[in-house]
């Protein structure tokens, strides 16, 4: 079985319609609250506590809104890192793992 080309892959498992709700929210957000440079970068507005403001609400509500702003806040948080902050990709022995268990590891028993 063939993985297919990015786009097919991409078609399948990723949702543009996310990131479309994800940079209106943006745009809403600079009117409302002004420059995320100043608002995140300068601690103004902590990304991460307002990111779980928003997994908070969503678990509550159920409303899928919250995880666009839970996904801006977490951009926000990677683009104005804070004190020691940074980004360094790692491998599957350094990963925070899933919760649950996926196909391909039910597929392999």
């Amino acid at each position: 079985m063939g993985l297919g080309t990015t786009a097919d892959i991409l078609n399948k498992e990723y949702c543009f319609e996310f990131d479309k709700k994800r940079q209106n929210a943006i745009l809403v957000s600079y009117h409302k609250y002004g420059p995320s440079k100043q608002n995140f970068k300068e601690g103004m507005v902590d990304a991460i506590g307002s990111l779980k403001k928003c997994l908070e609400k969503f678990e509550k509500t159920g409303n899928t809104e919250y995880l666009i702003d839970v996904a801006n806040y977490a951009m926000f948080r990677y683009m104005y890192p804070q004190g020691k902050e940074y980004y360094q990709a790692t491998d599957s022995k350094d990963s925070a793992g899933i919760d649950g268990i996926c196909i391909k590891e039910i597929q392999e028993v």
